[in-house]
């Protein structure tokens, strides 16, 4: 409505004008101007009457690829994030759990039944919480290498579509991404051997305590926890 009357007072101007012709030329303009306002239709429209960024239909695909990229790389970044905390986690559950067993060690044979069996379901408890970090980040692992295939996979779109610098962008991100990932299952495979380490001395100190007090004519069973997989 607003865009109607302005056309409408630009007629009663032109009519009340002068027959000058720089003013007539001056107030046509402004009547294309806001009969560029309005649509086939009737309807209102914010596009201006004259085009001025005519892209192609290449143009269009590379700027859809760059966008591709970016939520690419974000995703791959958001991930990896996870990823490595989940891995530090894991990591320092395992190492609560080696230094538990070791004290148990340092304990052997002074311990009272009640207190022997507080300090393994202690060492239970922490076993599950390292295997409740152990499927969290089998998880994040997964969710990551979905990301890794989205980043190859835009990549390379961007790159056939012409996005030349764009699918640079994402490849390096993703190289990034790759090294830092790599260094944090470096570290948590280093954690898993000492966790084995500790796991195969645990069982040779308790079997030597257990065959002492049976030759000193004591009787005492193998902890339960060292019959089970741990």
């Amino acid at each position: 409505m607003a865009a109607l009357r302005r056309i409408t007072t630009c007629f009663r101007l032109l009519r009340r004008s002068a027959p000058a012709v720089h003013k007539a030329a001056k107030w046509t303009n402004v009547v294309y101007t806001g009969i560029a306002s309005l649509t086939v239709g009737g309807g209102l429209c914010a596009i201006p009457f004259k085009q001025v960024d005519n892209l192609s239909c290449d143009s269009l695909i590379r700027r859809a690829a760059s966008l591709v990229t970016d939520s690419s790389s974000t995703f791959l970044s958001q991930t990896t994030l996870a990823l490595i905390d989940a891995i530090t986690d894991y990591s320092k559950a395992v190492h609560t759990l080696i230094a538990l067993q070791r004290r148990y060690l340092q304990s052997l044979g002074k311990l009272t039944p009640a207190e022997e069996d507080t300090i393994w379901q202690v060492i239970i408890g922490q076993r599950s919480e390292v295997g409740n970090r152990q499927d969290e980040c089998k998880r994040f692992e997964s969710t990551w290498i979905t990301a890794v295939k989205l980043c190859e996979t835009a990549a390379e779109a961007a790159y056939t579509s012409g996005a030349e610098h764009a699918s640079i962008t994402v490849r390096t991100n993703l190289q990034v991404a790759q090294t830092q990932v790599e260094k944090a299952l470096k570290l948590s495979v280093d954690t898993d051997k000492k966790l084995a380490e500790t796991k195969v001395m645990e069982v040779e100190r308790v079997m030597q305590h257990v065959a002492s007090l049976h030759n000193s004519g004591d009787e005492e069973e193998v902890p339960e926890a060292y019959l089970r997989e741990d």
